[in-house]
């Protein structure tokens, strides 16, 4: 099976797609919908165990959780391939949400979510570039510090 551009291009940037990671609850990883894949929120899961747990700016430092959210852009990739078999049919990630688990007086939640931005644009060039909402909430699911979803338009397979 060949390789892709897009899995070439993580592969020169030393990653690798992991599996997809399994729901938590009662949903499903990614949806598509016509055109358009939807992901569920990613955790910065690694072989099924969170790296950090706690609130940016007490237990995580914004550094520590900019790295946690590419790895959630990661898995969120991940996901999409899952529901479309090639990454490289990915035209346009249209929109990326990211959460992070902030101590009360953490205002960096845009720097923080920049980690996944920012990989996102590394891996698909200008494909990658998108709106975002980067928001500050009180706990994640597992203690997680960051959780992040995206949204994508993809060709027809």
């Amino acid at each position: 099976m060949s390789v892709g551009k897009v899995e070439s291009k993580l592969a020169e940037l030393g990653l690798t797609l992991p599996e997809v990671v399994p729901p938590l609850a009662s949903y499903v990883p990614a949806v598509p919908s016509g055109e358009y894949v939807f992901t569920s929120g990613q955790l910065p899961m690694v072989n099924g165990k969170l790296g950090l747990t706690g609130k940016v700016g007490a237990e995580v430092t914004a550094e520590e959780a900019k790295a946690q959210a590419r790895i959630c852009a990661l898995n969120a990739l991940a996901a999409v391939k899952s529901v479309i078999g090639d990454l490289d049919r990915i035209e346009r990630v249209v929109k990326v949400v990211g959460f992070v688990a902030s101590a009360p007086d953490f205002t960096g939640q845009p720097g923080v979510v920049n980690g996944a931005s920012e990989l996102l644009g590394e891996v698909l060039g200008e494909a990658g570039v998108h709106a975002r909402s980067a928001v500050g909430v009180a706990v994640l699911p597992l203690d997680a510090p960051v959780e992040v979803e995206i949204q994508v338009r993809v060709s027809a397979g």
